[in-house]
């Protein structure tokens, strides 16, 4: 077993708490007048899906399994799963769609992402931090909106709606933050 702070907790973390495995599916930081900063941490149970909202004081030590990690390929949907591939013996598995909780509506056909694995189950799936995505839908250019800087709704071909910069038009291909879901700039060409 790894150790590390409470402060260094992420989404989509695997961590031991009460000796059982657990994944971290949202933290939200906050602080209280007078009082020492808190995280308000909502763990997923692995084995019974039970949800648990604990508070975690910053400098808490976190115990955190080893597990091995491999690259799986995403192929297609299956109802509320998802087909991956094992990039490597090219054996293919289902996983729930709720594993990549928001950031499934940026998964395209054949994203390569990676899996932490714990005695030949995939327990947790990560997409990469940033993809490049099409833009399908877009509102026309407004003649002077770019000097406001007013972002505007499109649609990317998963289906997925960001905002983006008033330039943007039909065609382009645009890199999302997938944490985030946060426009981050033109794709180059």
């Amino acid at each position: 077993m790894a150790v590390m702070k409470a402060v260094e907790l992420r989404k989509g973390r695997v961590i031991n708490y009460e000796g059982r495995m657990w994944t971290v599916i949202d933290i939200k930081h906050s602080v209280q007048q007078q009082r020492a900063a808190l995280m308000r941490t909502k763990i997923k149970n692995f084995v019974t899906g039970q949800v648990l909202e604990i508070r975690l004081d910053p400098e808490d030590v976190i115990e955190a399994p080893y597990l091995e990690t491999k690259e799986y390929e995403y192929l297609y949907n299956e109802g509320d799963s998802l087909v991956l591939m094992d990039t490597q013996t090219y054996d293919q598995v289902s996983v729930d769609k709720e594993m990549l909780g928001d950031s499934v509506k940026f998964l395209t056909p054949n994203t390569k992402m990676s899996a932490a694995v714990s005695e030949g189950k995939i327990i947790t799936v990560e997409l990469p931090q940033v993809v490049e995505l099409k833009v399908v839908e877009a509102p026309p250019v407004v003649k002077g909106a770019t000097a406001t800087n007013q972002p505007k709704d499109v649609v990317l071909e998963t289906g997925a709606r960001v905002k983006v910069p008033a330039f943007i038009s039909p065609g382009e291909v645009v890199r999302i933050d997938t944490r985030t879901g946060e426009y981050l700039e033109r794709a180059k060409s």
